[in-house]
């Protein structure tokens, strides 16, 4: 019985190594090729369960969705041969599972190496043809689209997988020459505060100028206009008197006199030498006057 029960379980375990290797699955999520005896005979395996030769089929299978590259930045210059440090990342999925198994032997590593190098050759002719400005913020979402489609037209030739797109996380000034460009920067900008300043000054002058002609026109026509009223008001007063005295003019001319009197001697220390029989002293000498 022992033996009987041994050779059971030998039979059972062989049975089960056996299924073990006639069968394998694939999943939604791989893709996969059939190798027999190192030759690839089934360049895509479909998703299920599928049999196999034992110990001489071999099954390989790969990551089937979008993975994604994220390279260490690389110094790039523009085509101004400023030096730009440029962190990057691509999105990227295997499209030819027999392309992708001889180009790297199905090493996930080398694919990702061997992209990160043509990626960065493409920025490298994609900066080398722009300006700072453009790769910064000018033009970099077509150059994105443009350096994608030049990967695919290689990449799936030469390794079997498609870019699915490439982006730009960072774009950075070495440190070397942040300083230099920091400084120059602030120099133009002085630049341009010197120049506000400078406008600003002469407007300023332009407009005191204007201010102190205006005031001047002012003055002057309100100069004018003040004289004019006197002069009109000095004759319609001087109009006034004559008509005044011309109704007496005896009375005004003795009113005249003794305001005379009262403004000459108003003060005792007042000295005046006048000769009495002049016409300043007729109607103290004569309270008639000149009748």
């Amino acid at each position: 019985m022992n033996n009987r029960l041994l050779g059971i379980i030998i039979g059972v375990v062989v049975l089960l190594l056996l299924l073990g290797n006639s069968l394998y699955i694939v999943k939604e999520t791989e893709r996969a090729v059939l190798l027999r005896f190192g030759e690839v005979v089934n360049p895509d395996v479909s998703v299920g369960l599928h049999p196999k030769m034992p110990w001489a089929d071999q099954v390989r299978k790969f990551d089937g969705r979008i993975m994604t590259l994220d390279a260490t930045p690389e110094r790039i210059l523009t085509v101004e041969k400023k030096p730009l440090d440029v962190d990057f990342y691509a999105k990227w999925v295997i499209k030819d599972t027999s392309k992708f198994y001889t180009s790297t032997g199905g090493d996930e590593i080398t694919a990702q190496s061997r992209l990160t190098q043509r990626i960065k050759t493409g920025l490298r002719n994609q900066f080398g043809e722009r300006t700072m400005h453009e790769v910064v913020s000018g033009s970099r979402d077509q150059m994105m689209v443009d350096l994608t489609k030049q990967l695919n037209e290689i990449t799936q030739t030469e390794f079997g997988i498609v870019v699915v797109d490439v982006r730009v996380k960072r774009i950075d000034l070495p440190e070397s020459v942040s300083q230099k460009v920091f400084d120059r920067m602030a120099s133009e900008r002085g630049r341009e505060a010197r120049e506000y300043r400078s406008t600003g000054a002469e407007q300023a002058e332009f407009i005191r100028a204007a201010a102190d002609r205006e005031k001047v026109v002012i003055e002057s026509n309100a100069y004018r206009d003040a004289e004019r009223l006197k002069g009109e008001g000095d004759a319609k007063a001087a109009a006034i008197y004559a008509s005044a005295y011309g109704k007496d003019a005896e009375f005004y001319s003795f009113v005249r006199s003794l305001n005379a009197y009262r403004n000459s001697f108003d003060s005792r220390s007042d000295v005046m030498l006048v000769d009495p029989k002049s016409d300043f002293f007729k109607y103290l000498n004569n309270p008639r006057g000149g009748r």
